[in-house]
């Protein structure tokens, strides 16, 4: 049995004025509810976003519910943030006043902040109406990420100040708190690891990023379909038949620049090319996949005398989903199509 004062140093309470959690080894949670709503309102309320001559302006916040928490449990920080916010917003076009609103139904640690939803809605419907209601598609929800990312950051460098307590070695002399240089965030019962991740694209000294090269890999796919090209088109493109295929909701704008969410919030992207029953480009990502790296699509549709041919290209894969995005293309995509809609198989 150890002698008083030599035993583990997590154990020594009597010298800490606190001596409640010596070492940071048991789990401490401070409420960020309070801080965060402040936060947020500093950020969002009164934010202008402006650019190439358009100019909105959140001009009040209607709804602003949820909570957060930061956590230490030995020495490792831990967040739990959900917020549903509702924000209203004012802008001028074509001399006319035009206002709408923002939503950002959930804001959690869930999801990276570039994967977080802004629905963009118009109070009147009119061609001023519809140009800023773009604008604030197009424009306006990036720079409110880049706010609610700011919110983020500043949750985990700031707010979480002082949870880390500095530890005493086995003389009683105070350490230096631990090096962060990875935040675990937990949701739904899984880890969640935030790492820096860069995809390396260019050689060019001016466009490199620090972080880590990403091996990427490039897919073809040739699929035979036994209907008209319209119609395989419209079952990619029409949200009635994309729900049909992927059996569950889905958020599917058929325009450019519009944003798709498939099976769950495991698929997503951003529809760059439409050119009907000819070609579809979008952006493309698996949510397992790196933070913020995302493939491209492209699908190119032929009609022949009694069948039509799908030729898709998919770039920027990681090297290591290459064979599993292959196979999901197969069993979710083309199969799951043919099952829905009858479009039948060839054998070769």
């Amino acid at each position: 049995m150890a002698k008083w004062g030599e035993g583990d140093p997590r154990w020594i309470v009597e010298e800490r004025p606190d001596a409640t959690n010596v070492n940071n080894w048991h789990w401490t949670e401070k409420n960020a509810t309070p801080w965060s709503k402040e936060k947020l309102t500093a950020l969002l309320d009164g934010f202008v976003i402006a650019d190439a001559g358009q100019e909105c302006t959140i001009t009040k916040i209607e709804k602003l519910e949820g909570e957060a928490t930061a956590n230490n449990r030995k020495g490792k920080l831990i967040f739990f943030y959900e917020w549903n916010i509702t924000l209203v917003w004012s802008g001028r076009c074509q001399d006319e006043e035009v206002t709408g609103k923002v939503s950002v139904p959930n804001l959690s640690e869930e999801n990276d902040v570039d994967e977080v939803e802004l629905t963009v809605s118009v109070d009147n419907s009119n061609e001023a109406s519809q140009k800023l209601k773009m604008f604030m598609y197009n424009i306006g929800r990036d720079k409110l990420r880049t706010q609610l990312g700011c919110y983020i950051s500043s949750l985990k460098a700031d707010f979480a100040k002082g949870l880390i307590l500095p530890k005493k070695d086995v003389n009683g002399e105070e350490l230096a708190p631990p090096k962060q240089d990875k935040q675990t965030v937990f949701a739904s019962g899984f880890n969640k690891m935030k790492i820096d991740l860069e995809t390396v694209t260019s050689s060019d000294d001016s466009a490199k990023k620090v972080g880590c090269k990403l091996d990427v890999k490039t897919l073809k796919i040739v699929e035979k379909f036994q209907c008209q090209v319209h119609e395989l088109y419209d079952a990619l493109t029409r949200e009635d038949m994309v729900t049909a295929f992927t059996r569950g909701h889905v958020k599917h704008e058929m325009f450019k620049g519009g944003d798709f969410v498939y099976f769950g919030g495991n698929i997503s992207g951003k529809f760059e090319d439409i050119v009907p029953n000819k070609k579809i480009v979008h952006t493309w990502r698996y949510k397992q996949w790196p933070a913020g790296h995302y493939s491209t699509v492209t699908m190119q549709f032929e009609e022949k005398e009694d069948h039509t041919v799908l030729n898709m290209t998919q770039t920027m894969i990681p090297s290591a989903e290459l064979e599993t995005t292959r196979q999901n293309w197969e069993r979710y995509y083309w199969n799951s199509i043919r099952s829905a809609f009858g479009f039948g198989s060839f054998l070769c």
